[in-house]
């Protein structure tokens, strides 16, 4: 019997600015932005937190903006993906029974909801005054891939990552809407994360300014050894890399066995 043929990923980060676009003219550019990615030969398109309103446009705005998951909206995302025949992966804020939420949701090459996850720590006043905070972790297979979501803020407490890590993750993605002057992010702690779990990252900023947040860009892609293997600067663009997922991880974790040799029993005044 033959082995099975090594798992890989193409993925596609489309770093891009936020606005406050009619429904319309969103499914308009998310469907060109797919068809482009699709001929690229991705198999995933990620896009930025809060892509489909905007981020930083006030509490009022963004209660306005809010919709269901279930709704006509994100079913017009699903046949976009199945069009296209590639994952999605984009930011919006979820109106749900218990209040709005800055969620992520991943949908598959078929059109299905894979992950709908709920942003779980909320950063300042931007999302405090008009977000509920999530309180469960998402791991979902995609392509026969262990996918994690987590969204911006979320990534700068290793907790979360590692959490993902030890319930199976290999491929952690983080939809972001990150402003200076928090630059250490993309430049530094991405490549920790994805080191220290042994898993792949995929971190997905947006340009421009919004109010009075200028974003960063600067989105990456980063292997489990730590290594990038896309990187974009502060303006528009697409980048994409191909992710060896059997090969690179299997070697990452035999270099560094972050997750073999941890004692978790020092460690439980952490979640005290």
């Amino acid at each position: 019997m033959s082995d099975p043929a090594p798992r890989r990923l193409r993925l596609a980060l489309h770093q891009r600015p936020l606005g406050m676009l009619p429904p319309v003219a969103f499914l308009t550019a998310l469907r060109a932005q797919a068809q482009q990615a699709a001929r690229l030969g991705a198999d995933l398109l990620m896009l930025p937190e809060m892509v489909v309103s905007g981020y930083n446009i006030g509490a009022e705005a963004i209660e306005r903006a809010a919709f269901p998951v279930d709704g006509e909206l994100m079913a017009e995302v699903a046949t976009i993906a199945r069009t296209a025949n590639l994952g999605l992966l984009l930011g919006y804020p979820e109106r749900a029974a218990d209040g709005i939420y800055s969620t992520a949701v991943l949908i598959d090459r078929a059109g299905q909801i894979r992950l709908n996850y709920r942003k779980q720590h909320l950063f300042g006043d931007v999302d405090r005054a008009v977000f509920a905070a999530g309180d469960k972790p998402s791991i979902a297979l995609l392509d026969g891939i262990k996918v994690g979501l987590l969204i911006c803020y979320d990534v700068e407490f290793p907790e979360a990552v590692r959490a993902l890590a030890l319930a199976g993750a290999e491929l952690i993605l983080v939809p972001t809407a990150l402003m200076r002057p928090f630059e250490i992010v993309p430049r530094a702690m991405i490549s920790c994360r994805a080191y220290e779990n042994g898993v792949f990252m995929a971190y997905c900023n947006c340009t421009g300014a919004e109010g009075d947040f200028v974003y960063l860009g600067e989105s990456c892609i980063v292997g489990p050894d730590g290594r990038f293997l896309a990187k974009a600067d502060a303006l528009p663009t697409m980048i994409m890399a191909e992710l060896e997922i059997d090969a690179a991880i299997a070697r990452a974790r035999s270099v560094s066995p972050y997750l073999q040799d941890r004692r978790p029993e020092l460690y439980r005044n952490l979640v005290a």
